[in-house]
């Protein structure tokens, strides 16, 4: 009988423990749980405010390089056009009508170029416009920049210029990354030839740029980290959840692919 009473009073020890055991546990469950869950959040609020942080600074770099674009080409082709305007008016003789009305209709028509000109160039200086009609006029206005410089052969096959489907964060990175390539290209390639192919097959929108300038070993330059800006390409490519294959050999050229899941 003793037995009998002390096996009850050790089951009911036992169930009184449990009993008072388990809001403790319960209670460090839940901080456990809380805490979890807030680091969960710093953690992607903090991925959150780097994405924007790289946005933004993608962003700038865009508007930059357009302004960029903007400023050569107001120097370099509007300012020539109505410098040459201002010649031919300057050389306009009233006394011999037949002349003077041919120099005036020719400053008639560089004055018309000119303006043809300024109106393209106003239509950037929205700065994001370029990426609000869409990744592949993007492209298009990129290319348009370079064979303005008439210093290379270019080979194009843009397939994105009627893609009815958008990714402005997307757009922008990619539009950054092109202009990327495209600046170390006229910065260290020494290339006469680009070919610039874009399409979209299977969700995912490639870009491929090859040239045939002198080209590098791409181990070399992953060594030095900051080589040609290819850390900065790689990075931003991991934004997007994109893939970027490079070949180069010195001597015979590089080509850069860029894979990214789209929209």
């Amino acid at each position: 009988m003793q037995n009998e009473t002390t096996k009850i009073a050790i089951l009911v020890a036992i169930a009184t423990l449990v009993f008072l055991l388990m809001p403790v546990f319960l209670i460090l469950y839940i901080r456990s749980y809380t805490r979890h869950k807030k680091n969960h959040f710093l953690e992607k609020q903090n991925m959150q405010q780097k994405f924007d942080s790289e946005m933004l600074q993608t962003r700038v770099e865009v508007q930059d390089q357009t302004m960029q674009s903007i400023a050569t080409e107001l120097h370099d082709n509007v300012g020539q056009l109505l410098s040459l305007t201002t010649l031919t008016l300057n050389s306009v003789n009233l006394n011999d009508g037949e002349k003077a009305r041919k120099k005036i209709d020719n400053s008639l028509a560089l004055v018309n170029k000119s303006i043809k000109e300024l109106r393209e160039l106003a239509k950037l200086l929205h700065g994001e416009q370029l990426v609000e009609n869409g990744i592949g006029h993007a492209i298009d206005q990129e290319i348009n920049w370079l064979n303005k410089a008439g210093s290379y052969e270019l080979k194009i096959h843009n397939q994105l210029i009627d893609l009815q489907i958008t990714s402005p964060n997307k757009d922008l990175i990619i539009l950054r990354l092109l202009q990327e390539i495209i600046n170390n290209i006229i910065k260290h390639a020494q290339a006469t030839y680009i070919q610039i192919d874009s399409y979209l097959a299977d969700h995912t929108l490639h870009l491929r740029v090859a040239e045939n300038g002198v080209g590098f070993n791409p181990e070399e330059i992953k060594s030095k980290k900051s080589g040609m800006g290819l850390n900065s390409i790689y990075k931003r490519i991991e934004m997007i959840n994109g893939k970027l294959i490079l070949n180069s050999t010195p001597g015979e050229g590089t080509s850069i692919s860029i894979e990214v899941p789209y929209p």
